[in-house]
């Protein structure tokens, strides 16, 4: 039997905020990875200075994840202004209150409302323990979130990286990561979820900075960013 969640997990809340690494550690660790890697080398050179990115985590962050798979940026700023508005509180008992029905009409799909009312019966029952999650390693940490129904690989890491502020964390299915990989590396076609992960070993421990170097550099491909060039390290 599961133990019973604290009040503070209860609600929702992490149990530490995250902390971003500091502008010296990113630049610490994008030069490390230029030094094992030329796509990384490719990526860097073409690639501004960027903040790291922290979202608050939780339930709710948990909610938004989940919320945002599969749909515009657009669109799911859209759907989660609704289903802020009408929840107030984002939070278990706030989402169990709510009937499908009610959910729904925030503009939740189906299979979105059974894995947000999963998401919440998993903490109000104790089965997810956001204060534990925070002392797992990342792959216990993984294993836990991937365990919910609706929750895969790239929403656990992503949670993970973004409201945990994990270090080693690479969400390989995501698409944007996979191309901007692909123009780096000058291939033809983009590698697999797969493939990618098992690329992403040689970046080891630093595997975060490389998802948001890549992630960064997908911006510039794609002119919502300037290409600052950069004398990389050499091998």
């Amino acid at each position: 039997m599961a133990s019973s969640p604290d009040l503070s997990a209860l609600q929702g809340a992490p149990a530490d905020e995250p902390v971003a690494p500091s502008e010296a550690e990113i630049s610490e660790a994008r030069e490390r990875l230029v030094t094992v890697c030329p796509v990384m080398r490719a990526a860097h050179a073409a690639t501004p200075d960027f903040s790291w990115r922290i979202r608050p985590g939780g339930f709710a962050g948990l909610t938004r994840m989940i919320v945002e798979q599969q749909v515009s940026v657009a669109s799911a700023a859209a759907i989660w202004r609704r289903v802020q508005e009408g929840l107030g509180e984002i939070t278990p008992a706030a989402v169990l209150a709510r009937d499908a029905e009610a959910l729904q009409g925030l503009g939740l799909s189906r299979p979105k409302v059974r894995y947000v009312r999963g998401l919440a019966q998993a903490v109000a029952d104790g089965t997810l323990d956001f204060n534990r999650l925070s002392s797992l390693n990342d792959a216990e940490a993984t294993a836990a979130l991937t365990a919910l129904k609706g929750v895969g690989a790239w929403t656990a890491e992503t949670f993970l990286m973004f409201c945990h502020g994990r270090r080693d964390m690479f969400p390989a299915a995501d698409v944007a990561l996979q191309e901007a990989h692909r123009a780096a590396s000058g291939l033809e076609t983009r590698l697999s979820a797969a493939a990618l992960s098992e690329q992403a070993l040689v970046w080891r421990p630093h595997r975060s900075t490389a998802a948001q170097l890549l992630w960064t550099y997908y911006g510039v491909l794609r002119g919502r960013i300037a290409a600052a060039p950069k004398v990389s390290s050499g091998c």
